[in-house]
């Protein structure tokens, strides 16, 4: 095999590839990317796999000179690809030896075995699910799993996303039971009412793969038992899912509004952003305080730290209540909700807190309130 390789558009396509794959596998071969050249087609593929996501894509800026394929090691030479001292480079690859040459420069590496690479999953039986356009689906996929937790194993659908088509609108969402975050659109095209559950891992890696792909490119979304695919040009992830039932979540969500508040945004989050310097190594929690035709009163206080009070204006209708949140939680949901205007209603001192943006309810992010003693409560109130 040999390679003449454009750095500039090349490099786009090798960095997709390369964090697909598995650095730390004992398997060699998951730790590089393979490369199949064809002289009939003039092209390259690149292929990744950690076995629980996966990527194909063609990169451009590739002369084909020989065909061929190599696995090659992402730590070395993807470092080379990286540093190549001049724009234009070529690369070639012979019984598992490897010379990449960069003007006068020539650098020796060791391929792996390509019979140790994986048969990567196809979708041509797949199923189609919808198409849209990126930029729709990356913003759904943001704000749908803002709600979602990394590293939780038990129930299984923490630190997942839930994708669900019903009556051709796309719903992505995701829960760590303290807390929930829905977006919703219309694809392009839908197809059948499915859903199916993806690991976060996985949807994080869609993410960066939608930020770098125009906002219009029609992204097609593709279902079969086990996997999910998502083709965007001359690029295919796949990612492997995960087999468990997501909550029945819409059974869980209240209706009742007791109190509602509409604010500007950036204040609030600027408010609570310095009570989280007082609270953030204690028990990291707001009392929020809502005078109907009056203001917000914001309270943290951390024991042997400090305290901190923040007033603010707001449209505020409802009766007097005051509860306590998760500022962390509470900052998260407030950042995932564009523009400059945010909604909450509140079901009382316990119940549920949710938000929108004004007008729209394309974005819903609930959160349950924390359980504080009476005697903070009544601190508040007398403050």
């Amino acid at each position: 095999m040999r390679l003449q390789i454009n750095k500039g558009d090349f490099l786009r396509s090798w960095q997709i590839a390369e964090r697909n794959t598995s650095p730390k596998s004992t398997i060699n071969s998951l730790s590089g990317v393979l490369v199949r050249a064809s002289a009939a087609d003039e092209n390259i593929t690149l292929e990744a796999t950690d076995l629980k996501t996966s990527v194909k894509c063609i990169p451009s800026g590739v002369t084909v000179e020989r065909e061929g394929e190599a696995v090659l090691p992402v730590r070395l030479v993807g470092e080379l690809f990286k540093m190549a001292p001049t724009g234009v480079f070529t690369v070639s690859v012979e019984d598992g030896k490897g010379v990449m040459s960069s003007g006068r420069n020539q650098y020796k590496f060791t391929t792996y075995p390509t019979r140790e690479f994986p048969v990567l999953p196809a979708s041509n039986t797949a199923t189609f699910f919808c198409s849209c356009a990126a930029a729709d689906l990356l913003t759904a996929v943001s704000e749908g799993t803002v709600a979602s937790t990394v590293g939780e194993d038990f129930p299984k659908y923490l630190g997942t996303t839930f994708f669900r088509l019903v009556n051709g609108v796309l719903k992505v969402v995701s829960t760590d039971g303290r807390r929930l975050s829905l977006s919703e659109f219309h694809p392009s095209q839908a197809g059948d009412d499915s859903d199916f559950l993806l690991p976060l891992a996985g949807v994080r890696e869609l993410q960066r793969l939608l930020t770098g792909v125009d906002s219009g490119q029609q992204v097609v979304v593709l279902a079969e038992r086990t996997l999910a695919f998502f083709q965007a040009g001359s690029v295919e992830l796949s990612i492997r899912r995960v087999d468990a039932a997501f909550p029945d979540y819409e059974s869980i969500l209240s209706d009742r509004v007791t109190n509602t508040m509409e604010i500007d945004k950036a204040s609030l989050v600027g408010a609570l952003e310095r009570i989280d310097v007082i609270v953030r190594n204690s028990i990291r929690t707001a009392i929020l305080t809502l005078s109907p035709g009056g203001d917000l009163t914001i309270r943290g206080t951390a024991q042997e730290i400090g305290t901190a009070r923040e007033i603010l204006d707001a449209t505020i209708d409802g009766e007097s209540m005051t509860a306590a949140f998760n500022t962390g939680y509470l900052i998260d949901g407030l950042k995932a909700i564009e523009g400059d205007r945010v909604l909450m209603n509140f079901d009382g001192p316990s119940g549920q807190m949710s938000m929108y943006r004004p007008g729209d309810r394309d974005f819903f992010y609930m959160l349950m309130p924390v359980k504080v003693s009476d005697r903070d409560l009544q601190e508040e109130e007398e403050d």
